[in-house]
């Protein structure tokens, strides 16, 4: 008997094609995957990671719609006129309508969190992180989506599955830390530089801002000490690195960097939270404090308003 390979091919593609679609993943599971790039999405965009989750969960399926498999398209975003990458077209509120295809779903997270940095949605950031009921409220206001109920599903979905841990900025994708193998190699071509081999030890979890900066959260009862002992570094240089007065005492759940800050993010901007300081954008991203000020023209010490937009990069020029 004559097998044709091309049936043959089309017909473990069809098999493979129905084993995926009918593996339904639960929002457990949805959550679980994605809550490290929502909290990386917060991080850089001020987004609660809650929001992002929630609406992922939402809009997605937790991942199992037809537009989150074929075009990796988590957040319903339709094309738009300012749209220039791959469509995909499936019946919505209108037949055929055209929603942006990314290449993988960290693309969609990272053009969802653009996307709703929109004027119309502007307002939504003066709110602080912590608030996701004024943010899903706000999201419906602002026209993100049609469903009356949208504010309720969001807000329903983030307290079922306790989504509000993942905004408590202390709660960090953490790197895998190995002191055999772990180790930060010397700035070979200043030996001056601050960036000195610095080994580190499994006491603290090493975490990253996303410009790549290096952190620990101070835990009850570390000193300066303790510190110097850990990672090889004295307390002038954890003052100089983070911003501190000589007299400072750690506290328990501040973040603490163990190498210089940088001179930029990958972020452009960011908007002023109610009681937020110069300080704490500078802590928040990575970025050197000095920086910040002459950036945005303020004096140092000069305290920013709430819902202030702050240049974390150099503005373009138009």
């Amino acid at each position: 008997m004559k097998i044709n390979n091309n049936k043959l091919i089309t017909a473990l593609l069809i098999v493979v094609h129905s084993l995926v679609f009918s593996q339904k993943q639960t929002p457990a599971e949805y959550i679980e995957k994605w809550k490290d790039v929502a909290i990386a999405k917060m991080k850089q965009h001020s987004i609660p990671a809650s929001i992002t989750l929630a609406q992922g969960i939402l809009e997605s399926g937790s991942g199992n719609s037809n537009l989150a498999k074929l075009a990796n398209n988590h957040f319903g975003i339709k094309c738009h006129s300012s749209w220039t990458g791959e469509t995909y077209y499936q019946d919505d509120d209108e037949k055929d309508e055209c929603f942006r295809k990314y290449e993988n779903a960290s693309q969609s997270y990272e053009d969802h969190a653009k996307f709703l940095k929109k004027k119309r949605y502007e307002g939504l950031f003066l709110l602080k992180v912590t608030d996701y009921k004024g943010w899903a409220k706000g999201l419906k206001k602002a026209g993100y989506a049609t469903n009356p109920k949208y504010p309720d599903l969001l807000i329903s979905l983030i307290d079922r599955y306790n989504l509000t841990q993942y905004d408590d900025v202390n709660y960090v994708s953490t790197i895998p830390v190995n002191k055999a193998d772990t180790v930060i190699k010397a700035n070979t071509k200043n030996p001056k530089s601050d960036f000195g081999t610095v080994e580190f030890s499994t006491t603290h979890k090493v975490s990253k801002t996303a410009n790549n900066v290096p952190f620990i959260t101070i835990k009850k009862g570390d000193t300066y000490k303790k510190l110097e002992k850990e990672f090889g570094i004295r307390k002038r240089q954890v003052i100089k690195y983070n911003d501190l007065y000589s007299e400072h005492e750690l506290i328990p759940g501040e973040r603490i960097f163990i190498k210089p800050k940088r001179c930029k993010p990958r972020e452009e901007f960011h908007f002023v939270r109610e009681g937020e300081t110069m300080r704490d954008i500078s802590q928040l991203y990575g970025v050197k404090l000095n920086k910040l000020y002459k950036r945005n023209r303020l004096d140092e010490g000069a305290v920013p308003k709430a819902g202030q937009k702050i240049y974390l990069r150099k503005k373009k020029k138009i």
